[in-house]
């Protein structure tokens, strides 16, 4: 049996709740694919597209009636919750439909701890919210203090500041849970970022990379493999060009050296191979995948995907 942590794009979850819910049942049907293989999951998601919404629903309530303006912290915990929940009654619905109904799956509300320091902070690139053309993006920043950038030739989104996780503030529940055999999902939204700083922990304005936290969570609880979900099911070099090559089986020094060629596209598929490294050189012997979701069950036995090791 292998420990895998697995990281869901939030992306990949839709726009609405609705839309959000019926993804989650998509994505259920692959967790529990693992799961029935035999294997042990831990599950972290993204929240790009939600805690955007999230803080938007409260700017539009503060310009119209005065409302405070909820900070991002506040946001991140809003969204853990929502996205959590789908996610658990999506995964239990699975696991129940495929005769397995003593197995728990919780959603644990996670506090992910930074440096009130890091150099993220003077410099936003974290991607949230919708995306907009170039023209509707200059106009937000009018006589505003937030930041638009062109997101991987997607379009404009809203960019914060990303800092590094440092630490899981709740590391002994979550290992607890994952010792008693539970599902997992936990650091959702990259988790709520916390510094500290005048004797006690805080909230602070950002949102960590979902992708980063959960590979500090694979290297917490231990996990064997790290798999991180997104739309295609390889890192590919020359991307888009005649002489594109999908990435099967890598090392870590063959991604930094693509990472050096400037191969991976920023705020898209390099924090995930960053990420990837990340867990991958903790110890030897684990690896990290790049593959899309409804490849994970092969990509767990090498048939797809991008496999990551030192």
């Amino acid at each position: 049996m292998a420990r895998i942590v697995i990281a869901l794009g939030g992306n990949s979850l839709g726009n609405s709740a609705n839309e959000q819910l019926s993804r989650a049942k998509l994505a259920a049907k692959s967790i529990v694919d693992l799961v029935v293989s035999g294997n042990q999951v831990v599950i972290g998601h993204g929240n790009g597209p939600q805690v955007g919404q999230i803080r938007l629903a409260f700017e539009e309530l503060k310009q119209k009636n005065g409302h405070s303006l909820m900070p991002f912290p506040e946001c991140t915990a809003m969204s853990q919750g929502y996205i959590g929940y789908h996610l658990q009654q999506a995964v239990d619905e699975e696991l129940v439909n495929r005769g397995i109904k003593n197995l728990p799956v919780v959603t644990m509300l996670t506090q992910v701890v930074v440096d009130s320091q890091d150099v993220a902070f003077s410099n936003p690139t974290k991607p949230i919210g919708s995306y907009y053309d170039e023209e509707t993006a200059k106009k937000l920043m009018l006589n505003s203090e937030r930041v638009y950038k062109e997101d991987a030739g997607r379009g404009w989104r809203r960019v914060v500041a990303s800092p590094k996780p440092i630490d899981i503030y709740e590391k002994i529940s979550l290992k607890l849970l994952v010792e008693n055999n539970q599902i997992v999902i936990a650091c959702g939204g990259g988790g709520i970022p916390i510094a500290y700083s005048d004797g006690r922990y805080h909230g602070v304005d950002a949102v960590i990379d979902k992708d980063f936290a959960a590979a500090k969570m694979a290297e917490l609880v231990d996990a064997d493999i790290f798999i991180i979900l997104t739309a295609v099911d390889h890192v590919f070099v020359n991307f888009g060009s005649k002489n594109q090559k999908a990435l099967k089986n890598t090392t870590i020094e063959e991604m930094r050296h693509y990472i050096k060629e400037q191969q991976f596209a920023a705020g898209s598929m390099l924090p995930k191979v960053e990420a990837g490294i990340e867990f991958a050189q903790t110890k030897l012997g684990r690896k990290a995948v790049i593959a899309s979701l409804d490849q994970a069950s092969q990509a767990i036995l090498n048939k797809s995907g991008t496999t990551i090791t030192m």
